[in-house]
Order: structure tokens, then C-alpha cells, then sequence
């Protein structure tokens, strides 16, 4: 649904994803089946809700070392840069409690600044 559902379908999928990624277990499942690289286009290119439920959710997954690495690499951090700048407040909330997860690993840190990330944050 996070691909190819409707819109809403989308919101609400992001907001599972979130939901299920508060799980250690899921967080690895999560990746491992696919899901940051849905995630990362709707931060991207979803509605305002996506992209709020999108940032959550590549957030609570972002707890995880791999998956920092992981969605980095799926280029994520490019629009959660972009949200914590000019998102909804929820969005900014969001996409700022990823960046600072991302950032705990050091090539995310240099990615973050190149991004543009330190001014909005």
C-alpha cells in the first residue's frame, strides 16, 4: 500500500509502518522486506500526512544502526532535511527526531550538513 495504494492508503500505511517500527524485531523485519525505500519517496512526494506519518516512521526505524546506514543509502536524508525546513509542524517534528537519529552515525552527520540539514535543525 506504501508503493501503489490510494492516497490515503498511503497516510495510513506510513502510519503502521511507524507504528510497527516501535519494535525492535520489526525494525530489522521492516528493512529486510523492503520498507525505507516506500518510506523515503512518500517523505519525498506524499500528501502533508505522508509525509508526516513518513517521517515518524523513518524515524523510529532509524533506532536501529543498519537501518541508519540503510536509509541513508536510500537517500533519505535529502527529504527529511527538506520537511524539517518547510514541512507541517508535525512533519518538522518528525523529520527533526530522524535527522537526530541519523546523525548518531558519522557519515550521516556529513551527509545531514551537506544537505543543508544544520540550518533547520
Amino acid at each position: 500500500l506504501a508503493r501503489s495504494g490510494t492516497s490515503i492508503a498511503k497516510e495510513n500505511a506510513a502510519g503502521a509502518l511507524g507504528n510497527l517500527a516501535c519494535n525492535a524485531d520489526n525494525k530489522v523485519a521492516l528493512a529486510a522486506a523492503g520498507g525505507i525505500g516506500p518510506l523515503v519517496e512518500l517523505a519525498r512526494s506524499g500528501t502533508s500526512i505522508a509525509k508526516e506519518n513518513a517521517a515518524g516512521a523513518l524515524g523510529n526505524l532509524a533506532c536501529n544502526a543498519d537501518n541508519k546506514v540503510a536509509l541513508a543509502a536510500a537517500g533519505g536524508i535529502g527529504p527529511l532535511v527538506e520537511l524539517a525546513r518547510s514541512g507541517t509542524s508535525v512533519a518538522k517534528e518528525n523529520a527533526a527526531g530522524a535527522l537526530w537519529k541519523l546523525s548518531v552515525n558519522d557519515d550521516n552527520e556529513v551527509a545531514i550538513a551537506d544537505a543543508g540539514g544544520i540550518g533547520p535543525l
